[in-house]
């Protein structure tokens, strides 16, 4: 049994959700989602919330149940709070500013690796070695942040590159005389 898709998702005030079949849409002050929903498994509007249920006791419908929850949890969360995610620059002379929409990076290469944000995608550079990415769908935010650690992603032995915030990179010793 799924434990995380018997939990109700509970609709803060200032939200409005409204299910039709198996889509969904959540509207609140940081904007609208919506998301349509696999045929294996059931929603519906409660008083308390939005509750999500296998259609059968197959293992398919019991596989997408705690997913297709996540999902719509998500989606609630995005319109009302939002989500973030914070790169970090390590690297002598690596640096991150804003041009215009534009994020363009200084990474060690001949040349600046020049990122165009996307529409939906809020990006702050409070510091020349810090990037925050924030946006109200956490698949794209995601997404972004991913791209942009891909240009030049930590490597073992000195950690310069793009990291996310809080992440471990395992050190490697080097070379031994």
């Amino acid at each position: 049994m799924s434990r995380i898709g018997k939990k109700l998702i509970a609709v803060p005030s200032g939200v409005t959700v409204n299910v039709d079949g198996q889509s969904i849409t959540a509207k609140g002050p940081k904007g609208e989602l919506s998301a349509v929903l696999v045929d294996q498994v059931l929603v519906s509007m409660d008083d308390d919330g939005v509750a999500i249920n296998p259609r059968d006791k197959s293992k398919q419908s019991r596989s997408m149940w705690g997913m297709s929850r996540t999902v719509v949890s998500n989606l609630v969360e995005g319109v009302s709070e939002g989500f973030t995610k914070t790169l970090e620059i390590t690297g002598v002379g690596y640096r991150a500013n804003l041009q215009g929409s534009d994020l363009s990076l200084a990474l060690g290469y001949s040349h600046d690796v020049v990122f165009k944000v996307p529409e939906g995608i809020k990006i702050e550079v409070p510091q020349p070695t810090q990037i925050i990415i924030s946006g109200i769908d956490k698949q794209r935010v995601g997404q972004v942040a991913s791209e942009i650690r891909r240009f030049r992603p930590p490597e073992p032995y000195k950690g310069k590159g793009v990291k996310y915030a809080g992440e471990y990179i395992f050190r490697k010793e080097g070379k031994k005389k």
